[in-house]
């Protein structure tokens, strides 16, 4: 008989190894709610909230209130009817301890005791549960106050009644809560703008439910309250209050099939898309079958309309989707019994009918608005009938770009220093604000794996401008040609060239503008590199403290004060950096350029929407929104620009 290798004797029947309770969440979170980091942190949260909407949703409910207490654990309590505390039938323990400690259990698979729902699995409080280094529910129901505390998802004791309810005191549950900070390792801190900005959607796309976050992490308590019952047409109206609106919202609420369709829809002199998409009140941020219903009906409605008013003439070719939707606010909110997301986590609807539902019900509802109001119909496809046109000339800028790009061996730019190394990954690419600068990076970087892309002046500002404007402009040309992926419809990220894009301006007023224009062109023209990593802003430093032959480099105001203090009483000398171009070479090399000493702050979105509202706000057309802000952040302001 042929000896088995190791390998073979390695894997037998032995191997097959069976998670049981809620061990496989705490195995694999990423399986549960998205990863370990400060985004899965915040989905913990968002859970339990859920649950709370859910109660909402079916008519329980109208009162939420999430605390961010000291210790960083969480709270949320709801005035709904309390998670039932009685024995299960089958599994004889009690059903709040089941839906906690259990995969796969809670009231809402059989639409009965919930209609609709977002938690539908029954999953959300049992993986919040085994991701918690404790976890506390106080549920008032049946007369009673009832209890039970659990660590790392192992109940401490039975649920007991603790209270008899009071007279006059309301029903519901608390969840108290604190994160396993042995499996959220990477930033244990919960940001309250992030789940402010959440539990805003939350209240507009459920009307009539008030929701209160408090933070008591500081000795000045935070606290923010939403409530809103105009639905997403209050919240088509908020994310535009920056924006010159070409008319009123179109709106439309309607149930077909047992499904409920409510559309918001507008138009803005900007050119900004801005989409959103709910799910049982849970935010689809990668969009799905709902969104989906919502674009068909804006090119369908528009195109007709269009065609039958003679806006377009025979020989013109219909309008595109990305035509009909240029500078459009859509919110759409749909609530359905049966929904099916791609994952646990929840970012994309699928179900096929709702595509259908939501474009009969958008059609309908834009159709009736242009018959009725011609005067916004007319600007609406004048602005599309731009939009097409500026489309036209974009496509033939970047096809010359990607033409030139092929005959003059990826048209790297003359006054790109490239790397000698051929593996994109190990690559980068140094952003730098001027020649001098530029001249100074050449010297000080490796050749092997840094290149350097001077770049002369101010590029554009990509927020007020279209596509076909942005390629006329030298500088923008010069950056997709040295990236090497092309822009829009033709962007091919394998073809990217460098592994590591960085931003490396000066560290003054002039800098700062330089990056937040090319922050914005990547963030509108090729959010990918965000998305994938490949965005970073290098960090200069300020000050240069010299103390005998020694030097020290600061990075921030409160770094040089500190060093300053620990040198108090010898002679120092300090220089000021107001540019790249002050350093030498080996200075840049030392404090900016070299992989063991430098730092570089990585690009993200966290949050999607917070992030284009920010962008519009800061680069877009409307003054007065822009410097409400500087004004609020900058302490004393004088002599503003803007």
């Amino acid at each position: 008989m042929a000896k088995k290798s190791a390998a073979e004797a390695a894997y037998d029947a032995s191997s097959i190894q069976v998670l049981k309770g809620l061990e496989a969440v705490r195995r694999r979170p990423g399986m549960y709610v998205g990863g370990t980091d400060v985004k899965a942190l915040h989905h913990l949260v968002y859970e339990i909230v859920d649950n709370s909407i859910d109660e909402a949703l079916a008519g329980r409910c109208d009162r939420i209130e999430v605390v961010i207490h000291p210790d960083s654990s969480v709270s949320v309590t709801d005035n709904g009817i309390g998670i039932p505390v009685a024995e299960h039938p089958e599994e004889k323990i009690s059903a709040l301890e089941l839906v906690h400690t259990s995969l796969h259990s809670g009231g809402k698979f059989d639409n009965a005791a919930y209609k609709v729902s977002g938690g539908l699995h029954g999953v959300g409080a049992a993986a919040v549960n085994a991701l918690s280094e404790w976890m506390e529910v106080t549920v008032r129901r049946d007369g009673g106050v009832w209890f039970q505390r659990y660590e790392r998802g192992v109940p401490q004791a039975p649920v007991a009644q603790i209270a008899r309810l009071k007279r006059g005191e309301l029903t519901g549950t608390t969840t108290h809560f604190k994160f396993d900070d042995t499996i959220f390792k990477e930033d244990g801190v919960y940001r309250f703008e992030t789940l402010a900005n959440r539990f805003r959607e939350m209240a507009f796309v459920t009307s009539g439910v008030f929701l209160k976050l408090r933070d008591e992490r500081s000795t000045s308590p935070r606290e923010m309250s939403f409530y809103f019952e105009g639905g997403v047409k209050s919240f088509v109206r908020y994310l535009n209050r920056n924006r010159k609106p070409l008319h009123e919202p179109v709106y439309a609420n309607k149930e077909v099939d047992g499904i409920n369709a409510e559309v918001a829809v507008q138009y803005t002199e900007g050119i900004a898309i801005s989409e959103y998409a709910f799910a049982n009140t849970i935010h689809t941020p990668d969009g799905g079958t709902h969104l989906t219903g919502v674009r068909t009906a804006l090119t369908r409605v528009i195109n007709k309309y269009a065609r039958d008013n003679n806006l377009l003439k025979e020989k013109d070719k219909n309008f595109s989707s990305d035509d009909t939707r240029e500078g459009v606010t859509a919110v759409v909110s749909v609530k359905h019994p049966d929904p099916q997301f791609e994952s646990q986590t929840k970012v994309k609807l699928m179900n096929a009918e709702v595509a259908g539902i939501v474009a009969a019900v958008t059609a309908d509802a834009l159709a009736m608005f242009l018959e009725e109001n011609p005067r916004e119909a007319k600007k609406i496809i004048e602005r599309c009938l731009t939009s097409s046109r500026a489309r036209d000339a974009a496509r033939k800028a970047r096809d010359l770009v990607m033409r030139k790009s092929a005959l003059d061996s990826l048209t790297l730019p003359g006054k790109l220093a490239d790397c000698s190394e051929k593996e994109p990954a190990k690559c980068e690419l140094y952003i730098v604000e001027g020649d001098s600068a530029g001249g100074t990076a050449k010297q000080g970087r490796d050749r092997h794996f840094q290149a350097i892309l001077p770049l002369r002046g101010k590029i554009l500002n990509t927020e007020r401008a279209r596509l076909d404007k942005i390629l006329a402009n030298n500088e923008v040309k010069a950056l997709i040609s040295a990236l090497g992926i092309g822009i829009g419809e033709s962007m091919d990220m394998g073809n990217l060239r460098y592994g590591r894009i960085i931003i490396m301006t000066d560290a003054d007023v002039d800098g700062s503008h330089i990056r937040t224009l090319l922050l914005t062109f990547f963030f509108r023209y090729m959010p990918q590199l965000i998305e994938l990593g490949h965005l970073y802003i290098a960090q200069p430093p300020l000050y240069a403290v010299k103390q005998g032959k020694e030097i020290h480099y600061t990075y921030t105001e409160a770094q040089q004060a500190e060093l300053l203090k620990s040198l108090e009483g010898k002679k120092v000398g300090i220089q000021r950096y107001k540019g790249l171009g002050e350093m030498n070479a080996q200075q840049l090399w030392e404090t900016t350029m070299d992989p063991a000493m430098r730092t570089l702050l990585q690009v993200t979105v966290e949050d999607a929407l917070v992030a284009d509202r920010t962008f519009d706000m800061l680069m877009g057309i409307e003054v007065a929104p822009r410097k409400r802000f500087i004004m609020t952040h900058s302490g004393e302001v004088r002599n503003l620009d803007i």
